[in-house]
């Protein structure tokens, strides 16, 4: 057998799993894996802060089918810097990969210096978190964590490394070695065909798609299973490009925030409900009684303890969304199509219950920003988005036509993701275009991530709302005191320079050795953004367009699906002869 370390060991179970990037911050309990990869296909890019690291890593997952992020840290603060991420990872069933140093393993019990528990720790938000004692044990617990990443609901796994164990010499070939089996659960027959019977036998059926849809490159069969039942489709935020949204059969999207009004409206007209790889978020469902109230459904989860969590479905099926689709196809190719009204009143709805984002205003408005986003973009951009008003605003008024051109953290929400996000999303597919869409409050957290990126030449457009900038010169204006007031009318203002009064973004991207400019007219937009996206692609560096908004916007959201609260005039595009809905 051949003798090498542990962590030469590790290195080789990483490149036969189809790792080639590693994002990382080295110290001292880590560096044997360092001095490891050296000789290895690996590269490295060098975070700024350990949680940026993370979400790089998630970025790189969500980016591309089959690839898993990796990232590295030292050991103590390191390992609980990368909590938030592991988190994010965990509560949208992506799966990284996060490595951490240890104090040797004698010490660990004796309060030694960065010596915590790093694995009780992220137990709680990783799919297995081991430390491992034996040096022997490594490439087996390496092998291990990729098996579970990607069996069942997929997630993180965390491996954390004592010092001494990472120097270890131990007997181990890569050529008797490989990956191990992957678990995903097959449907039952007799529930799929009670399944296709609901929705077949349904008036108003609708298929929910989750981003379950999406982790089992499964949209293809999606869209072939809404042909074959003439059944609308509504995605999930995180299932959103499973279906483009230019589809016929496309019904736009359900929920409290991020929704479109002909979403809400054509679910609660509906019959029979088929959930696919979803979890009934809570900002999707709203309350259960108005959400269930009048329906029947189906929910199809690869993991069992999600079937009945949230409320108890008429059908519950647990399956991997692709084999369940594969199942359902083939039943439903056996069965007559149905021939209902249903499909068409949807589209009505669709076109008739638009919302207007053309505003002309100054202060400009989100709506006009997305406005300018949906006409500067193709159709094979890849977008970055996390938390706040402008992911709201975002799911509300953006177009998406791909699996895998939305990437957001949808459940845990944490400020600064999109940065790193978009740096990992660039590295797994260089030759497509991504543009993350951030807030100015979000955008401070992670900032210094701009460098990595910069450093690396990795492009990327980034877009700020800024609803602050206008905030902070109002109240410079009188004396720092809080004003509220939104209506400014600067058509011949000279803005001053916000450096005086709060974070200059522009300025400290620059620093960062990246690209911005900021832009105060609607007008200037559309070319702002294709300046960007030039500089981008020539300079090879990020580039941050940061658009100053309204203080305050009147973004649709509400308590349930049947109160939100809309503000925008309704646009009708339909044909004269068909009239409104």
């Amino acid at each position: 057998m051949a003798r090498m370390t542990a962590m030469q060991a590790a290195m080789r179970v990483l490149e036969s799993e189809g790792v080639d990037t590693v994002f990382g911050v080295p110290g001292a309990a880590i560096l044997p894996f360092y001095e490891a990869m050296k000789d290895s296909s690996v590269r490295h890019i060098l975070v700024r802060h350990e949680e940026g690291g993370t979400h790089a890593a998630e970025g790189y997952t969500r980016a591309r089918s089959g690839k898993i992020g990796v990232c590295v840290g030292t050991s103590g603060p390191a390992g609980t810097n990368m909590v938030t991420g592991l988190y994010s990872a965990i509560a949208d069933s992506v799966p990284i990969l996060c490595i951490t140093g240890q104090a040797p393993r004698a010490k660990l019990h004796k309060e030694d210096f960065q010596a915590v528990d790093i694995a009780a720790i992220t137990r709680p938000v990783t799919k297995w978190s081991v430390t491992v004692m034996e040096g022997a044990q490594v490439p087996w617990a390496f092998r291990e964590a990729f098996r579970i990443m990607r069996s069942g609901r997929p997630g993180p796994v965390h491996i954390d490394l004592p010092i001494d164990v990472q120097k270890e010499i131990i007997e181990y070939d890569p050529a008797y070695d490989a990956p191990l089996p992957v678990t995903r659960p097959a449907p039952n027959p007799k529930a799929i065909a009670r399944a296709v019977d609901m929705l077949l036998g349904a008036e108003r059926p609708l298929i929910i798609a989750g981003g379950g849809v999406i982790n089992a490159d499964a949209s293809d069969l999606l869209v072939e299973l809404a042909e074959l039942t003439d059944t609308p489709v509504v995605p999930t935020l995180m299932g959103w490009g499973s279906i483009p949204d230019d589809h016929p059969l496309n019904a736009g999207m359900v929920g409290l925030q991020t929704q479109h009004r002909y979403g809400n409206a054509t679910f609660l007209q509906s019959d029979v409900v088929l959930g696919v790889g979803n979890r009934w978020a809570n900002r999707h469902t709203g309350g259960a009684d108005v959400y269930c109230q009048g329906r029947q459904f189906i929910h199809i989860d690869i993991e069992p303890t999600q079937i009945g969590r949230v409320f108890c479905p008429d059908l519950g099926i647990v399956a991997d969304a692709r084999l369940a689709l594969v199942a359902l196809v083939a039943e439903a190719r056996s069965r007559k199509r149905p021939q209902r009204s249903w499909p068409a009143e949807c589209r009505a709805r669709k076109q008739t219950m638009l919302r207007r984002t053309d505003f002309p205003d100054k202060p400009i408005k989100p709506q006009r920003v997305f406005h300018e986003i949906n006409q500067a973009f193709d159709r094979n951009t890849q977008f970055v988005t996390a938390i706040g008003l402008y992911q709201i605003a975002s799911g509300q008024f953006q177009r998406i036509f791909n699996p895998r051109d939305y990437i957001i953290c949808g459940q845990a929400g944490p400020l600064g993701w999109e940065i790193s996000a978009c740096t990992g999303a660039k590295l797994a597919n260089p030759d497509k275009e991504v543009v993350g869409i951030v807030g100015d409050y979000s955008f401070q957290f992670l900032i210094e991530e701009l460098a990595v990126a910069a450093q690396y030449r990795i492009p990327f457009v980034m877009v700020v709302l800024n609803n602050a900038y206008l905030g902070l010169i109002r109240q410079a204006e009188r004396g720092y005191k809080m004003d509220y007031e939104v209506q400014l009318a600067f058509e011949n203002i000279n803005a001053p320079e916000i450096g005086d009064y709060g974070v200059d973004h522009v300025k400290a991207v620059e620093a960062f050795g990246c690209i911005a400019a900021r832009v105060f007219d609607p007008a200037d937009l559309g070319q702002t953004l294709q300046w960007a996206r030039e500089e981008a692609r020539t300079q090879r560096v990020p580039v941050v367009v940061e658009v100053i908004t309204e203080r305050v916007t009147n973004i649709a959201m509400g308590p349930e699906i049947n109160q939100v609260t809309e503000f925008e005039e309704v646009l009708d595009l339909a044909p004269a002869s068909q009239g409104a809905s």
